[in-house]
């Protein structure tokens, strides 16, 4: 499926890159993608499978990544993470408003929506903001922005230290570390996909200091706890049990906020999306669609 580019979306006027795969008159499916990662995250086959699913799913690049918009500075993190977010380029509001002009650019009125990672704080914030354009959650991998619960665990810092990736190489051998460290180790690691996903995200466009800028929507954006115990969507909450960048505390703590919430918890899924689980994740999400 062919890369296209919505032009002038949302308040901000920036630029999004998408796809659409599937039937456009099967129920709209929306993929939001983690922090610093593009649509390609998303697998291919995992994309397919959801379409066989009846839906027609749309992935895209947030702002800041790939061939979206892109933003510039470096914000103050470590000021960030001591409460002063004054330097953030934009937040999560911003990040959901971008979202729901996409829907708008596409002709979508709502759409279900599965975000993972920072995909889940973002899909969070577009049921809070804009509800209308929810008719089911999905909140994968994810937390609800509170700091004493989905925090990292301390291995997991390996992840940011070193100099970021300047060859395809280089990005390739750095995404095969980071699966060692933080994916699904126990349900085993698909190291031709992960070749090929970062091949191709290097390929696409890298930019390390969105990585930071994104971090910093994030901390910017404080806890949405309050905001989710309003919440009246169908609501799916999807963790690993061996998460090590998102504590599994997280996804309790999501589901536990949001009315009616379902938790699934998956035994030896960590921070990924390893093949193993997919049937059981589409499976939960399509009850769920089926359900609203």
């Amino acid at each position: 499926m062919a890369i296209e580019i919505a032009r002038n979306v949302g308040p901000a006027r920036i630029d999004i890159a998408y796809e659409r795969h599937g039937n456009a008159t099967d129920p709209p499916l929306l993929l939001i993608m983690g922090l610093g990662a593009q649509l390609v995250a998303w697998p291919d086959a995992f994309v397919d499978a959801l379409v066989a699913r009846r839906f027609h799913v749309i992935r895209f690049d947030n702002r800041d990544v790939g061939q979206s918009t892109r933003f510039t500075g470096i914000p103050n993190y470590a000021a960030a993470l001591l409460g002063d977010a004054s330097t953030a380029t934009y937040t999560l509001s911003d990040m959901a408003a971008d979202t729901a002009g996409l829907l708008d650019a596409l002709g979508i009125a709502s759409a279900h929506i599965v975000g993972a990672s920072l995909g889940g704080f973002i899909a969070q914030m577009l049921a809070i903001e804009h509800r209308a354009r929810v008719q089911t959650l999905t909140s994968i991998m994810s937390s609800t922005g509170a700091r004493n619960v989905g925090q990292p665990h301390p291995e997991t810092m390996a992840l940011f230290a070193g100099a970021p990736p300047m060859t395809r190489e280089q990005a390739i051998e750095r995404a095969h570390k980071g699966a060692q460290l933080i994916g699904s180790t126990a349900l085993g690691l698909d190291l031709e996909g992960i070749t090929e996903r970062a091949g191709r995200a290097f390929d696409r466009g890298l930019d390390p200091a969105s990585f930071m800028r994104q971090g910093v929507a994030v901390l910017a954006s404080g806890d949405r706890t309050p905001s989710l115990r309003t919440l009246d969507v169908p609501a799916l909450v999807i963790h690993g049990k061996a998460d090590k960048l998102v504590d599994i505390s997280g996804g309790r703590a999501t589901a536990a906020a949001i009315p009616g919430a379902k938790l699934v918890e998956i035994e030896g899924m960590g921070h990924d999306l390893p093949r193993a689980v997919w049937p059981r994740v589409i499976d939960e999400i399509a009850a769920l669609a089926a359900r609203a």
